[in-house]
């Protein structure tokens, strides 16, 4: 695992932070924790530990610190560090439902499913009504074989939302783990009934039709879960069994093969197709696939009687005497394996080897009670693909709001790939392109365009009045422990110089930008906005001002955005309403003055489809791609809004285009909505 650079932050750099306290002042711990759990929101995990890290130090007496502190590590992997913060936070407060939610999913991820069943009843206690904490102690007595109790924790959940697909599915997987088809078969139908669009549900009951023998019925399920975009090599690989036992080899190879370029590494993709081109006489590409399937499961025996089969077929006999004789070590009841090992025999004229083979086999035959008895079955025939993978990744849940109870978010789809780079056979999420920002750094995208030109931020970054030049990018990476330091430390030079430079609006705006950058956009966004007022005052045509306010919308969105996942504006529904006017109104003066800033235009469409806005959302989209025809994201996300308004057609033709700028989820998208 690696390791996470540890970074100590100087007294004074954290005390800049707490807008106006004196250095000798003690440290505002509630402020830090703040700003931690902003980081935390904002995926920056390592800066997020190094907050939390600050307060334990201060209070180890608190709970929560503790909490936070296991989430981030959740999030990076370290699963032993996070159950040691969480007993932590329990050892400081036993009645944090989030405490006992976060350490009992640790100990799920390890194994302890035992000991994780314990602690989600424990979150319960204090937190009965939470569908999080009920879902994953199902998840848990389902592992402990505990079924009885985990169906009534999943109907206690179809109880509140009996129209939730995803409770049917999960009710579905643990009938199935009972061997109860029936009761899989109507969880499932229920799953499709209520969520149509995703091919989980009819990839899951496909699986119980065919177990059922229903094989017409599996064949639709299965051909309905392809056409909706499926990733899962399962399906090709049934769908392809079906096809076989029909006769039907031209579909079942076609399947066999997309299996194959879909999961590399699964052996029954090769094993079924070796099996099909063993029945079709492809002997020399059946021993290829036979070869590649044993290779990635040399436990599979049944696997070798087929390669013996095919080595017989091609003369190539001490190859099927060994194959033969691996096979019987395991199955030594197994008749067929003794008489092909014969047949290889006779014809590498071995006689005597031949005689041995054939006697065990008359002698086995004999006793064929015993037989009987001892007999182990050696499935010799095309494979199914046995249950959906559940790679469900519930890291997100780990969100501060989470833990506090405060939400639900939404898990990944079950097809979610684990390998991130693998992106043009990954279930695309139905989610809008994030905003454009202004930042320093920029996340660099081979195969896709992240960052844009405009000449009014040039033309700034050529003035050289910024540490270092921004740039307008789609993909805001997370900083590494010694950029996070640098910040700190530019901080506190800026902070010094402003002192004695009260009215130098460049040197406000670059420390706002500092400030945005280790996640505290409450200073800011008070540093920019004194930054507009000093500028206004100047001259109200100034060049820079289009780029302040842009900026200063974006940091008060990103502040917003985590206010209200923390639950703070629940009570003050009117104060958020009027942070939202107020950055409306920024991005409305970007456009008053800059009418060809395009981002600005495009983060207003984003804002107004959070408000379901959406005629004026795809007005706000067009006039972004008039100014910039190659924008992708605007295509992207004008072409969503235009399908969710019921515009098909249109909204089609551009996800088209963004695709062809390079935003290749797309694709998966028209094939799904076409």
């Amino acid at each position: 695992m690696r390791r996470l650079l540890h970074i100590v932050l100087p007294i004074l750099t954290i005390q800049l932070l707490l807008s106006g306290v004196p250095v000798h002042a003690q440290l505002n711990t509630d402020r830090i924790t703040a700003i931690g759990r902003n980081a935390l929101y904002f995926d920056d995990y390592v800066l997020a530990i190094q907050y939390f890290n600050q307060v334990i130090k201060l209070k180890p007496w608190l709970a929560e610190p503790y909490l936070y502190r296991a989430i981030a590590k959740i999030q990076l992997g370290d699963m032993a560090g996070a159950e040691r913060d969480c007993s932590s936070a329990i050892q400081n407060n036993p009645f944090l439902p989030g405490a006992y939610y976060a350490r009992g999913f640790v100990r799920l991820r390890q194994g302890h499913a035992d000991m994780a069943e314990n602690d989600f009843t424990e979150a319960l206690v204090f937190a009965p009504d939470n569908k999080i904490y009920t879902l994953l102690r199902a998840d848990a007595r389902a592992r402990l074989k505990h079924y009885p109790e985990a169906l009534a924790d999943i109907d206690e959940l179809l109880r509140r939302e009996p129209r939730n697909a995803s409770y049917h599915f999960e009710k579905g997987t643990v009938c199935m783990a009972m061997q109860d088809t029936l009761c899989a078969f109507q969880a499932f139908s229920a799953a499709v009934e209520y969520d149509s669009q995703n091919p989980a549900n009819w990839s899951a009951r496909g699986l119980v039709n065919m177990m059922l023998e229903h094989n017409n019925e599996a064949l639709l399920d299965l051909t309905k879960a392809v056409n909706l975009g499926s990733k899962w090599a399962g399906d090709y690989i049934n769908r392809g069994v079906l096809f076989y036992k029909k006769h039907n080899y031209r579909g079942a190879m076609a399947d066999y093969d997309k299996a194959v370029s879909l999961d590399p590494q699964d052996a029954q993709c090769y094993y079924n197709r070796g099996m099909l081109r063993s029945e079709v006489g492809d002997w020399n590409r059946a021993l290829e696939d036979f070869d590649q399937a044993i290779g990635l499961e040399p436990d599979k025996t049944e696997m070798r009687y087929q390669r013996g089969v095919v080595h017989l077929q091609l003369r190539q006999w001490n190859e099927a005497v060994s194959d033969f004789d691996s096979l019987i070590s395991r199955y030594p009841y197994f008749l067929p394996a003794y008489y092909l090992a014969a047949q290889a025999k006779t014809a590498l004229d071995e006689p005597k080897a031949a005689w041995h083979y054939q006697q065990k086999a008359h002698k086995l035959e004999q006793n064929k009670e015993e037989i009987m008895r001892q007999q182990r079955s050696v499935n010799t025939d095309v494979q199914l693909a046995e249950s959906q993978p559940q790679k469900r990744d519930r890291r997100k849940e780990f969100s501060n709001h989470a833990a506090q109870n405060q939400a639900e978010p939404q898990e990944e789809g079950y097809y979610s790939s684990e390998t991130r780079g693998n992106v043009q056979k990954r279930h695309a999420d139905v989610v809008n392109e994030p905003n454009i920002a202004l930042n320093y750094y920029s996340k660099r995208d081979a195969l896709r365009r992240t960052d844009y030109f405009h000449y009014i931020v040039d033309d700034y970054n050529r003035t050289q009045t910024l540490p270092s030049p921004l740039q307008v990018t789609i993909e805001e990476p997370a900083l590494t422990a010694e950029l996070v330091n640098s910040h700190f430390d530019a901080i506190t030079r800026m902070s010094d110089r402003l002192d004695t430079e009260t009215g130098n609006p460049d040197l406000l705006f670059s420390r706002a930008v500092e400030f945005a950058l280790v996640q505290d956009y409450s200073s800011a966004i008070d540093d920019c906005t004194r930054a507009i007022v000093l500028l206004n005052q100047q001259d109200e045509a100034d060049r820079r001002l289009p780029i302040f306010y842009f900026c200063r919308a974006n940091w008060r969105y990103k502040l917003l955005e985590y206010q209200r996942s923390t639950g703070e504006l629940y009570d003050d529904k009117a104060n958020g309403k009027l942070e939202f006017e107020m950055i409306m109104r920024d991005y409305d003066q970007v456009l008053r003055l800059q009418p060809d800033f395009a981002f600005a235009a495009y983060n207003k469409a984003n804002m107004l489809c959070t408000q379901r806005d959406f005629d004026e959302a795809v007005r706000y989209y067009t006039q972004a791609i008039s100014t910039e025809p190659e924008f992708a994201e605007a295509w992207f996300n004008r072409g969503l809004t235009r399908i969710y308004t019921d515009h098909n057609e249109e909204g089609l033709a551009d996800l088209s285009k963004a695709g062809e700028l390079g935003i290749y989820q797309a694709y998966n998208l028209i094939a799904r909505f076409q």
